[in-house]
């Protein structure tokens, strides 16, 4: 238990914080998820599901949730399964 006020209200801004980050991390992972299915599926909401999942991962990252380079590291996994699916390959 903390022994200041201070140190009782930091630990409730951190469990505040954790539980926001994790919750937005799950809706990061979700979205992903969603366009790994749709390039399976083939259908026409892959594109939907893509822009849907790059926007969630720049907001994350330029709140900080997650780190920059993860947020462009699956943003281009996102764009390669976008080109192969366009060009006809198999995901």
């Amino acid at each position: 238990m903390p022994h200041t006020n201070s140190a009782a209200k930091r630990s409730r801004q951190y469990e505040k914080r954790r539980l926001y980050n994790r919750a937005y991390k799950k809706g990061i992972k979700d979205l992903v998820k969603d366009v790994l299915a749709a390039s399976k599926a083939g259908g026409a909401d892959l594109e939907k599901a893509a822009l849907a999942a790059v926007k969630k991962l720049d907001k994350a990252a330029a709140r900080r949730v997650i780190h920059p380079n993860k947020a462009a590291r699956k943003k281009a996994q996102i764009a390669a399964l976008l080109a192969k699916s366009k060009s006809g390959g198999t995901a």
